[in-house]
């Protein structure tokens, strides 16, 4: 019996296997705070966008080498065979840049990972953690909501005895 409950085919609920293109392609996030940075990345010729834009055009330009430090730290031949688009929304602008850092950052290892080999993947992961452990841990701290009773989440009214 091919038929299910509702009249469809049981074989035609999955498309064959053999029709799907194997792409080269992931996704993988980094966070700061607030702000979320998810970057898609696929086998290419080196491109990397940050909402559309080139990278060489991050805003502010004081904390562009941060967004360059995991290009630095690898190397340009790492990113020559993948195109990695980051959309960034969220937080403020210091957050966004860490937030793009991590996704880059991610994206190289998660892609090293699938689709290359384990030790390119292992070397990868040893270079960046030693360099700084936020290019792929994301940072826990949040910030604290305010109570009553104080302008601050501690900080409280000063006390009057008069």
């Amino acid at each position: 019996s091919t038929q299910s409950t509702w009249g469809f085919s049981k074989m035609a609920a999955a498309p064959a296997a053999s029709t799907i293109a194997p792409t080269a392609s992931l996704q993988t996030f980094g966070r700061k705070k607030t702000a979320v940075a998810v970057a898609y990345v696929k086998s290419g010729r080196g491109l990397i966008k940050i909402n559309g834009m080139p990278l060489e055009l991050v805003q502010p330009e004081a904390l562009r080498f941060k967004v360059y430090e995991p290009l630095l730290l690898l190397g340009r031949q790492r990113f020559a065979n993948i195109d990695i688009r980051i959309r960034v929304k969220g937080g403020g602008y210091t957050s966004q840049i860490y937030a793009i850092r991590q996704a880059l950052a991610k994206s190289v290892v998660a892609f090293n990972q699938k689709f290359g080999d384990e030790m390119a993947k292992r070397d990868i992961k040893k270079i960046l953690i030693s360099y700084d452990r936020s290019l792929l841990v994301a940072d826990p701290r949040r910030a604290e909501p305010k109570k009553f009773g104080g302008r601050s989440a501690r900080a409280r009214f000063q006390k009057s005895y008069r």
